[in-house]
């Protein structure tokens, strides 16, 4: 990962599924263009949700991110305007499952994502919009302020990937026994990457769909934040039935409804985000596993 890029990338993953990851990313974009950022989101999962959730059709689309590792095509070069200004994405097909199972055959497969970040680029307008000209120029990715990979929920080739071409890795989880568990896999991951390819990258957990009512929640979410005080977001994302209306309506909580609770702790994250890429992470975090 080269640092004249000044784009900064996140990778949004859990080994355990049904965390808020990709309500996390859809969210999070929109509140980062809320507060006047440029954002793309890139679908690595071969669910497509994020995908849908922004109103495409996942087998309707000529061009995805099965493109960029099956023939290194780079990442802008697929990407698609969504309906909200400032807020793009490269859309994920069935083609990800093809690619999770074969993508170690490849040499140096590691850095298929990151490769494609170097050979991007947008029109000389600033635009989303690409002219004749501009589709010859290999160009950095230098158009967004934030790159967000919305991983499946496992830790194999295609989320190896994505960690080794991120700065920060966010893991979303959920205050029960079995979400916090798989957070152990995850900073073991952590460790792996750190070692053998991307020595800066850093993590925060983000506590999600937390229900205070409920004793086991606030219990957990107690244990979580003094386990890991210096790797938690300070916000947390509560139990809100709208965040799930909102992914049909393809929006983002925070245009869906602005006032909502949900989408006022989303947009507390993203201040939290800005805070962490304007300033360098510490990349020593030590961290013991976690036992609950």
């Amino acid at each position: 990962m080269e640092e004249n890029v000044r784009t900064f990338i996140i990778a949004v993953a859990n080994h355990k599924g049904g965390v808020g990851k990709t309500t996390t990313v859809l969210s999070l974009g929109g509140a980062l263009t809320k507060l006047g950022k440029y954002v793309l989101l890139v679908d690595l999962d071969v669910q497509a949700n994020l995908t849908i959730s922004l109103g495409f059709d996942p087998h309707k689309i000529n061009k995805t991110i099965s493109d960029v590792f099956f023939y290194s095509t780079s990442l802008v070069s697929v990407s698609r305007e969504s309906n909200l200004p400032g807020l793009d994405i490269v859309p994920a097909d069935k083609g990800m499952d093809l690619v999770e199972r074969f993508l170690a055959l490849r040499q140096d497969y590691e850095n298929i994502l990151s490769n494609s970040l170097m050979d991007s680029g947008r029109g000389h307008d600033g635009s989303s919009k690409w002219s004749m000209e501009d589709r010859h120029r290999p160009l950095l990715l230098d158009y967004y302020d934030y790159l967000i990979f919305d991983c499946p929920p496992s830790v194999g080739a295609v989320t190896l990937n994505a960690l080794v071409a991120s700065h920060l890795l966010v893991i979303p989880t959920q205050p029960e026994y079995y979400s916090v568990y798989s957070v152990n896999r995850m900073l073991a991951k952590v460790d792996e990457v750190r070692k053998k390819h991307n020595p800066k990258l850093n993590y925060r957990l983000l506590i999600t769909m937390i229900d205070r009512r409920n004793r086991i929640h606030c219990q957990l979410c107690d244990e979580i934040q003094d386990h890991f005080s210096q790797s938690t977001f300070r916000t947390q994302i509560g139990v809100d039935t709208q965040l799930r209306e909102s992914v049909l309506a393809g929006l983002p909580i925070t245009h869906y409804s602005t006032h909502q609770r949900s989408a006022l702790q989303y947009e507390a994250l993203a201040e939290e985000i800005i805070e962490l890429s304007q300033t360098p992470l510490p990349v020593d975090l030590k961290w013991k596993k976690i036992n609950v």
